[in-house]
């Protein structure tokens, strides 16, 4: 609403009073008239409570006129009422004048109209604590709600019940009727989330689909299990968004005050704790938190819905590390990393959540996304000038066992327009050697004209009749070979072999791991051409590429 100029005024303007000993106004100044609406003559003669407004009782004027005379002064906010009747806020300051013989013969008040102000700072202040999707309190006022309600409760020898809430299957939602959809789902949980709850207890919107209630004075499991029940019931019937009938559930993990911990973090931790205990037993459910919870099961589960989220949450990144010719520097390729940086755990190792993509599936999804990713940001770097002979992307046993991994690839390269040949495919020993079709998966591959090749080799148990039968165009030395070439005799002896392996059957040969001038002699030496690793780069990021590479 925009502000009037009078509005204006008054508040950059300074008012003064001064009254007598007895509280009877005997000077005011310009600036009174415009923040009061009082004349000068309807001012004078008249007492202070002129413009007294209803918000403070007697006591507190007895406070502030016993501070007074007591000191001399006092300072403060006091709402007082214009002769409009209009509610104001005032930053009064009332000094004492005595005389001679020390004796207050008058007070003078200096005040401002801080109302605009206050007004602001409520309106920043409830910002910064509520959603503003759901307008229920954020992380930052359940915390101070529950940090105070433990408090409490300690005083009191009482119990408390924190239930974290979170909607099952949301994303599916999202990616099929689209955000707003999603949005308005949650304020109509949200909304019946709050009909379920006493006025005294505390719903607040974490983030995403999760909630999470305060229930203070309960009365153990029992009096929190009638809640969840009647929670879990609510969900029973459908939500009506844009003119769809959406049915949903949710989970929900339950930790007690003094049980199940005695401090706001541990609390919060092992309902969310329980909460990932009741997806695993089929979502649609809640359960309350136990100290075997808390075991390296959970951490799993934990971290699988983490991974689960990386991709909707745009956690995941590639980097890319440059392949070079060793002798010239020469940028041949680079192959895709993926990487997981998430919120709370920080860059998770890829050594901790391939495998577990793998285990729960997710790597299909995972690997899509890596793959479509690498494609694009050759095409973004061809469009900024650098054009990268290849890109070598590394496939998952998982899916190869899914068995449409060629159609995949062929629509991927389709959609973003990067020729086959600048797409080279790695696949390990163990995928080729315990994949049962993995020859006629490898030869649909190659018919669409991608590159491939073994990485990781001499680490398996390759069959070399069965190796003459792939149409792959390279070999990866492991890193494993390259470490101790210069002191270990029997490394030196097996990366020779397999450099000598590639040029009898017509394959090229990079080294991986390469991050010393004497490793590189050795290989460069024995006719290993092409290598990767710190010696030449680490695996950067797009812009670093640019950087690097685009004006050699």
């Amino acid at each position: 609403m925009p502000i009037s100029r009078r509005a204006r005024k008054r508040k950059k303007s300074c008012a003064c009073r001064v009254v007598d000993a007895h509280g009877i106004i005997v000077t005011v100044n310009p600036a009174f008239t415009q923040i009061t609406g009082y004349s000068e003559a309807e001012a004078l003669g008249r007492h202070s409570s002129l413009n007294r407004s209803a918000r403070h009782d007697a006591a507190f004027y007895e406070a502030l006129w016993s501070e007074l005379k007591a000191s001399g002064f006092w300072r403060g906010e006091i709402w007082r009422q214009r002769k409009s009747g209009e509610i104001y806020l005032e930053w009064l300051t009332i000094s004492a004048v005595r005389d001679a013989r020390a004796d207050t013969t008058y007070y003078v008040g200096v005040f401002s109209d801080i109302t605009l102000i206050k007004q602001s700072q409520e309106k920043l202040d409830y910002m910064a604590h509520h959603d503003p999707l759901t307008a229920l309190p954020n992380r930052l006022l359940f915390h101070d709600r529950l940090q105070r309600a433990l408090l409490r409760a300690a005083r009191d020898q009482e119990q408390l019940a924190v239930l974290f809430i979170d909607l099952d299957r949301f994303k599916n939602v999202n990616d099929t009727l689209g955000h707003h959809v999603g949005d308005e789902l949650l304020q109509k949980v949200a909304g019946q989330l709050a009909v379920c709850l006493r006025e005294s207890d505390t719903l607040a919107r974490l983030g995403g689909d999760e909630f999470i209630v305060l229930l203070e004075r309960v009365d153990g499991e029992c009096g929190v299990t009638q809640v969840a029940e009647k929670l879990m019931t609510m969900f029973d019937q459908p939500f009506t968004v844009a003119d769809h009938e959406l049915f949903i559930t949710c989970s929900v993990g339950i930790s007690l005050y003094p049980d199940d911990a005695l401090d706001l973090n541990m609390l919060i931790r092992n309902a969310d704790v329980a909460m990932y205990q009741a997806k695993a037993r089929g979502r649609n459910g809640y359960r309350f938190y136990a100290p075997s919870m808390t075991g390296e099961g959970v951490e799993r589960l934990r971290l699988e819905t983490f991974l689960r989220r990386s991709l909707e949450k745009n956690e995941m990144f590639l980097n890319y590390q440059p392949q070079v010719e060793i002798d010239t520097g020469r940028l041949v390729g680079v192959e895709a990393l993926v990487r997981w940086n998430h919120p709370e755990l920080g860059l998770v190792p890829p050594a901790r959540f391939i495998p577990l993509a793998e285990d729960s599936g997710f790597i299909n999804q995972l690997g899509k996304w890596v793959l479509d990713e690498a494609c694009r940001q050759m095409m973004r770097w061809q469009a900024q000038g650098l054009r990268v002979p290849k890109m070598a992307v590394n496939l998952s046993v998982k899916q190869f066992e899914r068995g449409s991994i060629a159609g995949m690839v062929a629509d991927i390269l389709q959609e973003t327009g990067l020729e086959p040949q600048r797409l080279q495919l790695e696949v390990t020993e163990s995928v080729i050697m315990n994949t049962g079709d993995a020859l006629g998966f490898i030869n649909d591959l190659h018919a669409i004209g991608v590159g491939l090749a073994i990485d990781d080799f001499g680490t398996g148990y390759s069959s070399l009749a069965y190796l003459k039968q792939l149409p792959v165009q390279t070999l990866k030395i492991d890193r494993s070979f390259i470490k101790d070439i210069s002191t270990d005799v029997n490394d030196e002896a097996i990366a020779i072999a397999i450099i000598e392996l590639g040029k009898s059957m017509h394959l090229s040969v990079i080294a991986e791991g390469v991050e010393t001038q004497e490793q590189a002699a050795f290989l460069l030496r024995h006719g290993c051409k092409l290598a990767q690793g710190y010696l030449f780069s680490r695996p950067v990021l797009p812009q670093d590429m640019l950087a690097r590479w685009i004006d050699d």
